[in-house]
């Protein structure tokens, strides 16, 4: 699979990195050039990275997008992120655009013009693996029928645990159904977790779940 990307940042290069690890071809497009400079240093396999505008048709032909399977935008600025989604749909056929969402009022805008909002910044790697892994069903299907449900939730002072040490997220012990899939912790960036990442008190998770133990998975993490 081919996926062109918009954005270099956090999330982009995150996305990038584990579709390469899966095998797949990935092309950047960056602005900054120290940024693109620093994912050719970091990046290895079969990637290409461009230093330029993800907005302009002219960067994305120099990432050949005329035979991308995915383009994601992942910028942090939604206006960008839909102008180059629409470039990419309406100028280069590109059967299906993914898009970062950084506020949650402009989802209905990107849903009104066919491009496939994530608001959840950190899951657009597994919407994309998930259809290669099941021959095209989605999670993102899912999580628009209202099967699977996002939801932040802040972390409360701690019941059973110290707070200066921290909690895995692998030894919360979460109903079945149900995921923390990124943390946010001073108000930076969301970063994708693992199970040996710590969370603390008032840090902001995003819990991914099944719509009928989102009530549990939440009461879950309020249980700290």
């Amino acid at each position: 699979m081919y996926i062109v990307i918009n954005g270099g940042g956090k999330v982009g290069e995150y996305l990038a990195t584990e579709m390469l690890r899966n095998g797949n071809q990935v092309a950047i497009i960056e602005k900054d050039p120290a940024t693109a400079e620093y994912l050719s240093s970091e990046l290895s396999g079969q990637i290409l990275i461009i230093n330029g505008d993800g907005c302009m048709s002219r960067y994305q032909e120099d990432a050949d997008i005329r035979r991308a399977d995915v383009f994601a935008s992942t910028t942090g600025h939604d206006d960008a992120n839909l102008v180059s989604c629409e470039i990419a749909t309406r100028v280069f056929n590109v059967p299906r655009c993914i898009a970062r969402v950084n506020s949650p009022k402009n989802l209905a805008i990107f849903r009104e013009v066919g491009i496939e909002p994530i608001s959840s910044t950190t899951i657009i790697a597994k919407i994309i693996e998930e259809d290669t892994m099941f021959d095209g069903i989605s999670v993102l299907s899912n999580l628009a029928s209202g099967n699977v449900e996002l939801s932040e939730v802040t972390i409360p002072r701690f019941r059973h645990h110290i707070a200066e040490e921290g909690v895995e997220v692998g030894a919360i012990g979460l109903p079945d159904g149900c995921l923390v899939v990124a943390v946010s912790r001073d108000d930076a960036e969301m970063e994708v977790v693992n199970g040996a990442t710590l969370l603390f008190p008032g840090d902001t998770v995003v819990l991914a779940s099944d719509k009928d133990k989102t009530a549990a998975g939440r009461a879950a993490l309020k249980q700290l």
